[in-house]
């Protein structure tokens, strides 16, 4: 028997695998936490809890992009600040180069949102959070956004630009 976890993965590696990406991500801060979005059938263990983002579409600006992917994971309008980093994800059968942007909420409310491209029982985005650093750190290094083990705190993120350039420097 196919498990849920299985299917997932088999469904995220027909509709993103085998071929190269450009996401944009956000990183919105409220406070002391970080809003973060997390996926089943992505990673090592089939869970990867990640900044909001996804793949831009033909003829869609970086900040459309990120606007729109906000809304649809969220609930969320943004706006789109300064280019944080580079950082590329690299973990079979995916292949994506990350743009990381600085966000700002400028309306909407926070709810579970749908990726477009899943049917309604193969979602795979399964929860959506405001997790402190702390929070951030205690999920296990495979099921968390490998940014995330290059800086030492939530500030971090925000002021050192171009930080995510150097995971594979």
């Amino acid at each position: 028997m196919v498990s849920p976890a299985d299917t997932a993965r088999a469904a995220v590696a027909d509709l993103y695998g085998n071929r190269l990406r450009l996401r944009v991500c956000g990183l919105l801060r409220a406070n002391d936490r970080l809003l973060l979005v997390r996926h089943r059938g992505v990673g090592p263990t089939g869970v990867l809890w990640s900044p909001p983002g996804g793949g831009l579409e033909f003829g869609e600006t970086m900040v459309q992009g990120l606007q729109r992917e906000f809304r649809e994971e969220t609930g969320l309008d943004v706006a789109v600040g300064p280019l944080l980093g580079v950082f590329e994800y690299l973990q079979a059968p995916l292949h994506a180069i990350e743009l990381v942007f600085e966000t700002y909420q400028t309306g909407g409310h926070l709810r579970l949102g749908t990726d477009p491209e899943m049917a309604g029982g193969e979602q795979i985005i399964t929860d959506i959070c405001l997790l402190t650093f702390a929070d951030i750190q205690a999920i296990p290094a495979p099921e968390r956004h490998r940014v995330f083990g290059q800086v030492a705190s939530l500030d971090a993120l925000f002021t050192h630009t171009n930080i995510l350039n150097s995971f594979y420097g």
